[in-house]
């Protein structure tokens, strides 16, 4: 690469794709050269024991699968609970450390999510090189301290400084958790993982205004802290007992290194070894995920309608408590209850789109001569993703109308609904489709989820005072209403977009 070309710019991440393109021939001769010479019996390569290879986390058993799918996705709720759930405390807050400042007030809250965009930048591609448990580890680790942290603060900047830190920690089970299902699913059986660890990062900012509410309250908001730390910290003793590594190439890895020390032969070497400098390695994991959402137009386009959404769901989060404290007369106790509408829709999303995704996709790829193509999990988004802007118009016409409180609850919950019928599609189809990097697929697409995700409930009570409840959420109606041929477009022509030669990035494409 040309030292002459800034950092960040289309041209220094087209000369990486340039370097990566390259490297990937090379590597892939030299693959096939280690598969050759293992054919013919070469001692140096070391390769698992055939594909039943118990070593391979794909072969594990069921019970084993799904109990670390269980951990992960436990781990997944807290951090996610963590975003929001002392959001009701932040007037307690406020008061404490003597600030009328209401920029600082939402920036305590949402600064998380920041952070939530930034860690996936580095600790995905870090888990694509030296594996998913360490990375774990590190930040489950890291995010108690920061929690703790948290709790002790004795000023508003230093409450947010944590929080930033804290939101980037607690990134890694987002961030990571759909390469994990990749490592231990095959495509077919992946829709029901992938839905109940994808449910735990939308459901969680539901959850923890209700019980937050009631605990600053009772407690004060330090004690939310505490009891997030407190959750915390035992999941994380349970990620030593229940999560070993699950990538295949790291696995593969710590074998040859062992080996080589049993045998005290240091020629020995991986098959899947790309044969790269750590340095090179390094410099390509940390820039594939933004490479893929500047310049993949399939990881582009996915990420934007997952932002959109994700937006949209935290825009609900942000004003529902003015919405049913103005409307309704709701105390603040009880308002926090207005969220349970919202966690049903999810939950019955998850239940519908989640088993529907795998059966699609064994459905078509029968009836298309059995090669099951990722573009198959998106079918769902087109009727499922109708649930959201019909949600919005029955949440703002209710509301606005003062109709019966169960109306505008039950608006919210097809908003939940729809925002299911877009991310398990979604996440499914970048483990389909971005195989061994799909942690980096993943993260491209948490990073820019993350950062709108903050930023559009911003505009929501000001869109909310200048157009009415009823006009206001049928504006984010319509947008929904043009977001769905999106889906539609990629169904057709995603797979030529995917495999096209510009947008093959090393090792993507399957």
């Amino acid at each position: 690469m040309s030292p002459n070309i800034p950092f960040c710019t289309p041209e220094y991440f087209l000369d990486q794709q340039k370097d990566e393109k390259s490297n990937a021939a090379n590597a892939e001769a030299r693959l096939t050269d280690a598969a050759n010479a293992r054919a013919t019996n070469d001692p140096t390569i070391v390769d698992f024991d055939g594909p039943q290879d118990p070593s391979i986390a794909i072969n594990w058993k069921p019970r084993e699968k799904w109990v670390l799918i269980f951990v992960l996705s436990s781990m997944t709720f807290i951090t996610a609970l963590a975003s929001a759930m002392f959001a009701p405390g932040v007037p307690q807050l406020m008061g404490e450390f003597g600030s009328k400042n209401t920029v600082l007030a939402s920036l305590v809250v949402s600064i998380y999510i920041l952070g939530n965009a930034f860690g996936p930048i580095l600790l995905a591609p870090l888990s694509e090189l030296y594996g998913r448990s360490p990375i774990y580890h590190v930040t489950n680790i890291s995010f108690v301290i920061f929690t703790v942290a948290c709790a002790l603060s004795s000023s508003l900047n230093m409450l947010i400084v944590f929080r930033f830190l804290q939101g980037t920690a607690g990134s890694a089970a987002i961030a990571l958790g759909g390469g994990t299902v990749a490592d231990l699913f095959i495509q077919e059986e992946r829709g029901k993982a992938i839905a109940l660890w994808a449910m735990c990062p939308l459901l969680g900012p539901v959850v923890g205004p209700i019980g937050g509410g009631f605990l600053s309250a009772s407690l004060g908001w330090r004690w939310v802290f505490w009891v997030l730390a407190i959750a915390a910290s035992v999941v994380m003793v349970s990620y030593f007992i229940f999560v070993p590594e699950t990538y295949s190439l790291v696995i593969l890895q710590r074998k040859t290194v062992r080996l080589r020390k049993e045998l005290n032969n240091p020629h020995l070497k991986s098959r899947m070894d790309s044969g790269l400098s750590l340095k090179v390695a390094f410099r390509q994991a940390i820039i594939r995920p933004l490479n893929m959402l500047l310049f993949s137009p399939i990881v582009g386009s996915l990420a934007t309608l997952s932002a959109v959404v994700y937006g949209y769901l935290y825009l609900v989060f942000t004003t529902i408590t003015d919405v049913f404290e103005s409307n309704y007369g709701f105390s603040p106790n009880i308002v926090g209850l207005t969220f349970i509408g919202v966690g049903l829709g999810m939950m019955a999303g998850v239940a519908a789109f989640g088993g529907l995704s795998d059966r699609i996709l064994v459905s078509k790829a029968r009836a298309n001569g059995g090669e099951m193509k990722p573009e198959y999990r998106l079918s769902i988004m087109i009727p499922g993703g109708l649930c959201t802007p019909i949600g919005f118009f029955i949440y703002g016409w209710t509301a606005e109308k003062h109709v019966f409180w169960l109306a505008p609850i039950l608006g919210t919950s097809l908003i939940g609904a729809g925002v299911m019928a877009y991310f398990i599609p979604i996440q499914s189809y970048l483990l389909d489709a971005f195989t061994v990097h799909a942690a980096s697929a993943l993260a491209a697409n948490a990073i820019w989820r993350s950062i709108v995700g903050a930023l559009i409930p911003l505009a929501g009570l000001p869109m909310y005072n200048a157009l009415g409840l009823g006009w206001g959420n049928s504006l984010l109606g319509f947008v929904s209403v043009i977001l769905i041929p999106v889906p539609m477009a990629i169904s057709v022509y995603g797979e030529r977009i995917r495999k096209s030669a510009r947008f093959n990035i090393e090792g993507v494409n399957p």
